[in-house]
Order: C-alpha cells, then sequence, then structure tokens
C-alpha cells in the first residue's frame, strides 16, 4: 500500500502491538504503510523479561537502535559468539547481513527500544538465522 502523503507531516499513535518474525512484539510506528515513507522505518520493540527473538539477519539494511529501558545482551556475528551489553540511553548500530540475537537480562522488567532501518518494509528482509551452525 502506497499512501500520497507527500508534503504532509503524519502522526502515527499505534495502539497494538503486532508479532515480528522475530517473534518479538512491536508498535508499528513509521513506515511505508503508515506514514508512506520511503526509505526507512521507526518502531516502538518490548523485549519481555527474560526474553528474547529468536536468531536473524537483515538482509539489504542497516539497523539503528535506541534503548530506552533495561539491559539487553546483544549476541551477534558468526554461530552468535560475539555479544555485548547495553543499558538505557544507548545507542546501537548493527550493519545489513550481521546475525544477532537480543537477549533481556532482566526476568522481571520488559526492555523497550527505538528500532529505526533504512527500509521502509522492515519485515521483508527478516532472514532467520539457525545460530547452531
Amino acid at each position: 500500500m502506497s499512501l500520497d502523503l507527500k508534503g504532509k507531516v503524519v502522526t502515527v499513535r499505534p495502539k497494538e502491538t503486532i508479532t515480528t518474525k522475530q517473534n518479538l512484539p512491536y508498535y508499528v510506528g513509521i513506515s511505508q504503510e503508515t506514514a508512506g515513507a520511503n526509505g526507512l522505518s521507526m518502531n516502538l520493540v518490548v523485549i519481555p523479561p527474560g526474553g528474547s527473538p529468536k536468531a536473524h539477519y537483515h538482509k539489504d539494511f542497516e539497523t539503528a537502535i535506541y534503548l530506552l529501558k533495561g539491559r539487553v545482551e546483544t549476541k551477534f556475528g558468526e554461530n552468535l559468539k560475539e555479544s555485548t551489553i547495553n543499558e538505557e540511553g544507548d545507542f546501537v548500530f548493527i550493519p545489513p547481513g550481521v546475525p544477532h540475537k537480543p537477549v533481556n537480562l532482566s526476568e522481571t522488567e520488559p526492555a523497550l527500544a527505538i528500532v529505526s532501518r533504512n527500509d521502509s518494509n522492515e519485515h521483508e528482509n527478516v532472514v532467520a538465522y539457525d545460530e547452531k551452525s
């Protein structure tokens, strides 16, 4: 779906989540479908307490993340052998094609992050990654 919103300011107020291919609840914010965006998307992702999405990578686009709440370990790289821990207020960059799997380190509180990508249809390029390969 393509919206004709050229020259207009668009506000998106998501009221409910969708479940992504990564198996996480998302509040869809800016995308081609919601705002007529052509080259970016921005969403709010919720990682439940102790939760983690399926390992995956984004085939053709970059991902920028701002962690609003929580502590998250992101396992990444070949066989997810590398990792980094991020906290509230951190910005995170993930290049195209890098396998990754964030893990909420809290067993009691959800982690919240704003996720932006240079693709207005972000779910199209999500590829499952077999972390045992």
